[in-house]
């Protein structure tokens, strides 16, 4: 018998400020071998249209700043979300003292992080080499740039356009710069440009511009592959120079008014505060009471990853109305349009959080996939900022189906469901890049074969044909999901058969997913340590997983419970050994697996992710409790190497925020969380029906991470998952933690989650 616990959140800081327990720098010390993060510390607003960032790489080099480099070069507005997809639409400014110096290598200046304050809403940098503490506060489409500079005959300040087309203009008189510029890295439109003004409250005694060889002349024009532009002025010591700045991807005359509108006569303070109002404003909707402070930097720092992506991609007009330049086929458009994201990643934790607690926010995104398809004929897979051939599958109908079953609205289901069905049924007419070859990542590679035989086959030259098959299977049980809520009847036994179309692909000799021929035999020779090949970014050990829609299903197929929790076990046990002849190299996902010392684990990349979660639906859901809080524990923190591989738009953080939270969503579009290990002592969320839900876990700490029991609004609870339609209610989730597992809690059949093999 076990003796009632109250539960007693931990004292907390009185009004502490979540903006600043957010560490920007988290994950920025990664290079192309091996990735932390793979990110920069990004000063923007919530999803914001624009972002800024210091620059410590040669310009076009996706490693834009890294943490170990010991040299800056300039602050850039940045839409990149990626580095393996680079930037597009970036120039930078940059202050300098004694002699210009234009071309990168040789303006760059010595900095240390230890006079460096980086911040989601505003960052600051003092520029050994000249004396001078630049700083940067963002808008949404906007942001203030404050230079304290020494008392100096010769202070400079250089607008950067970068190579790829660029124009800068200098209006003395009314001290500003205005151009454009068109660097991109595919997906754009052949009208595709950037404009930009930047003005200054200082007047130019000198302005000069600069053009593609670094030839400094006092043209007050200039046009060309790589220009710029350099004002010039003496400085009194300590002081500041300010310039506002705003671009816009319709015309000149819009950048100007979102100048206007965005900053106006605000001060730079002014400008910061506003920033970070608007975190604390959206970081606040989940308030964590816990006496670990680094646990609480994590989780703050992993969700200001969560809130920037997809980014705003639409502007308001002198009317007052949303309006979008379109990055699909040119024009522009009323309404809404995000883009800057690959759905391989965000569908699986991103799009589900935003889900259940910026639902008002997917809507728009939804708008914004009806946009698209309607100027594109097809949904984005990645966009950045158009459609790009990057990854696998037709993950847009996950995020779609999850919204709409999940309740969400606003936007022309129909519509969605219409391009959700045309990626499923045919690839005629898909896009193509500036060579004319076909966007793969567009619709559905193989969709003949996978239509016809029920999987992509291994020998037609299709690569990584396997996880297509597993993936367009989710992909169908979404859209069976969707058409059930929408009333289409006649269509969601076909979605549903197509779903359980991961069975084609089981081995049951070698107890892997494993690629198929044409004519039914297998991939041979086979090796479930090889990566890429019929896979992606992954191996049988990550990807033999990836049937979210019926977990029980496969759990049959391996002959049961007991085979089944014996290989998600070896997962963990198996030794990091791997195969990389496929890519000729050793990847970083690969790498990244290597060295953390959790066997065939391979948190780093997104395909394995959600498997921690499965030992709820066999009867063990103590293992997921104790490999989750593990995974937390030795994999992240909020530190410039504190992620286990690429963040990816949000999806590597939104895994921690869930996990910390208790819970996961595996399963697309029914409204279900898998139950792992809450992080934290006292969890208050505020969620979009105003109610509020409160998560407690008594007793809770390090080493206590199983749990002992549950209750829900006072009533015991057995079940390993959560329903989104409850949490949406509010109320009090309190779980009572031990330092051993309570192996009777939630491990019937009837206590596991949703799947479609379940028992009826």
């Amino acid at each position: 018998m076990t003796a009632a616990v109250a539960a007693t959140p931990a004292p907390a800081p009185a009004h502490e400020s979540l903006a600043e327990l957010i560490n920007p720098l988290m994950g920025t010390d990664s290079n192309y071998e091996l990735s932390y993060g793979n990110v920069y510390p990004a000063v923007a607003v919530p999803w914001g249209m624009n972002f800024w960032s210091p620059v410590t790489g040669k310009m076009g080099d996706g490693w834009g700043y890294t943490y170990e480099t010991h040299k800056i070069n300039g602050i850039k507005q940045t839409h990149q979300p990626s580095p393996w997809m680079n930037d597009y639409a970036a120039f930078s400014l940059f202050a300098e003292t004694g002699d210009v110096k234009i071309k990168q290598e040789d303006r760059a200046s010595w900095f240390s992080h230890k006079a460096e304050e980086s911040h989601p809403y505003s960052y600051k940098v003092y520029l050994a080499d000249y004396d001078v503490t630049a700083e940067v506060a963002p808008t949404n489409r906007a942001a203030q740039f404050q230079f304290t500079f020494p008392k100096s005959d010769q202070s400079h300040i250089i607008l950067d356009g970068y190579a790829g087309g660029s124009m800068v203009k200098i209006d003395a008189a009314h001290r500003r710069i205005i151009g454009y510029v068109r660097n991109n890295s595919g997906g754009v439109p052949a009208n595709f440009h950037n404009y930009f003004v930047a003005e200054f409250d200082k007047p130019f005694t000198v302005g000069r511009t600069w053009g593609d060889k670094g030839d400094l002349t006092n043209d007050q024009s200039r046009e060309g592959d790589h220009v710029g532009a350099v004002i010039s002025f003496q400085t009194a010591a300590g002081e500041k120079v300010h310039v506002k700045i705003a671009s816009s991807f319709i015309s000149p005359e819009q950048a100007e008014r979102n100048l206007d509108t965005e900053i106006g006569h605000d001060s730079f303070d002014q400008t910061e505060a506003k920033a970070k109002a608007e975190w604390e404003k959206e970081l606040g909707r989940v308030r964590v009471t816990d006496p670990n402070l680094d646990n609480r930097r994590t989780f703050y720092s992993a969700l200001y990853r969560m809130l920037q992506f997809p980014r705003m991609f639409f502007e308001i007009d002198a009317a007052g109305k949303v309006v979008h330049y379109s990055p699909y086929d040119g024009q522009v458009h009323d309404g809404y349009m995000y883009t800057d994201n690959g759905f391989w990643d965000t569908w699986r934790a991103v799009f589900p959080y935003f889900v259940m607690m910026y639902p008002e926010q997917d809507s728009q995104i939804m708008q914004g996939l009806v946009n698209t398809y309607k100027e594109s004929g097809w949904l984005p897979e990645w966009a950045s900022p158009g459609h790009r051939s990057v990854m696998i599958g037709s993950n847009s109908a996950n995020i779609i189906a999850d919204a709409y079953v999940n309740g969400v609205r606003g936007f022309d289901a129909e519509t969605l469901y219409q391009a959700v069905v045309k990626n499923a049924t045919t690839d005629k007419g898909r896009p193509t890049d500036k060579k004319g070859r076909t966007l793969s990542a567009v619709g559905r590679e193989g969709v003949d074969y996978y239509n016809q035989l029920g999987y992509v086959p291994y020998d037609v030259g299709i690569h990584e044909n396997a996880a297509r098959t597993l993936e367009y299977a989710t992909a169908d049980f979404s859209i069976s999901r969707f058409a059930k809520a929408l009333g289409k009847t006649g269509d969601v036994a076909h979605y549903q058969e197509h779903a359980q179309n991961f069975r084609k692909l089981y081995d049951p000799q070698t107890g892997w997913m494993r690629g198929r021929n044409k004519d039914g035999s297998w991939e041979t020779p086979f090796n479930p340590f090889k990566w890429g090949d019929a896979f992606t970014e992954g191996n049988a050990f990550q990807y033999s997983w990836a049937v979210m829609q019926d977990v029980q299903g496969l759990i049959d197929l391996m002959g049961g419970d007991k085979p089944f929790l014996n290989r998600l076990d070896s997962v963990f046990t198996t030794p990091p050994v791997f195969d990389n002849s496929y890519y000729g190299e050793t990847i970083h996902e690969i790498r990244e697996m290597q060295v953390v010392n959790m066997g065939q684990y391979a948190h780093g990349n997104q395909p394995i992710q959600h498997m921690i979660y499965l030992y709820d639906w066999a009867g063990q859901p103590w293992k997921a409790q104790y490999h989750v809080r593990d995974v937390m524990k030795r994999l992240y923190s909020a530190t410039p190497d504190g992620y286990p591989g690429d963040e990816d738009n949000g999806q590597t953080s939104a895994w921690y925020v869930f996990s910390a939270l208790g819970f996961y969503p595996v399963t697309p579009a029914v409204g279900q969380y898998a139950i792992g290990s809450p992080l934290f002592r006292n969890v208050q969320l505020t969620m979009p029906t105003g109610k509020l839900l409160t998560i407690e876990a008594v007793n809770n700490s390090a080493n206590n991470v199983y749990i002992q029991s549950v209750t829900l609004n006072g009533k015991p609870y057995d079940k390993a998952w959560l329903a989104h339609a409850t949490l949406e209610q509010g109320g009090t989730l309190l779980f009572v933690m031990g330092p051993t597992p309570n192996k009777a809690w939630a491990s019937t059949k009837a206590a596991a989650p949703f799947s479609m093999s379940a028992p009826k």
